[in-house]
């Protein structure tokens, strides 16, 4: 796993793209503080850019460095929570602008993952996680499912767990500074 870690981080800090297994299901990504690898995701994904998209993080710490305040509910749900979990903040932070949702938020995950976990640390930053689909077409279930054109779109395909099948997106819950809890996705 280290050297795959390795390879993917490389790319991230070039500015490139991966494909890579989540907690959930395989992802398109890059550092998401990087506004042009952004650009590049939303154009393979052929996405308007006015659709956000997931970032992962190593851990709260790392979650503090994104969002300005977060509600103390959102640690208490992740405590809680056996499923993954995906929370959209307020008032999120240094970001790639083009991450960033107009109304300010930012959709964010602290993956059950050692890949993940220990990629988001070692870049010592937030990652985009976005299906590795086309806009318009299914999750793939498994990295066989993937489209051809997404396997081409990207710099590195990570080479782990590439016989396992995936497990369903993320719950999704917006959490407003102000109190208002919104179930998104369950």
């Amino acid at each position: 796993m280290i050297g795959e870690i390795n390879n993917a981080l490389q790319i991230l800090k070039e500015g490139g793209l991966i494909l890579y297994p989540t907690d959930t299901v395989w992802g398109i990504g890059c550092d998401a503080a990087n506004t042009e690898a952004v650009k590049k995701i939303y154009a393979l994904k052929q996405r308007v850019d006015s659709k956000a998209l997931i970032c992962l993080v190593a851990d709260d710490r790392m979650l503090k460095k994104y969002v300005k305040q977060i509600p103390e509910v959102a640690l208490n749900i992740l405590d809680i929570t056996d499923k993954p979990t995906t929370i959209i903040y307020d008032d999120a932070q240094n970001l790639a602008p083009n991450l960033i949702a107009e109304d300010g938020t930012i959709a964010i995950r602290i993956p059950d993952d050692e890949f993940c976990f220990q990629l988001c640390r070692r870049l010592n930053g937030a990652i985009v996680s976005t299906s590795a689909n086309i806009s318009g077409y299914p999750t793939p279930n498994s990295f066989k499912e993937i489209q051809q054109e997404v396997l081409k779109g990207v710099d590195y395909v990570v080479n782990l767990h590439r016989e396992k099948n995936c497990n369903k997106p993320s719950s999704i819950i917006k959490l407003s500074n102000n109190g208002v809890v919104k179930i998104i996705r369950e």
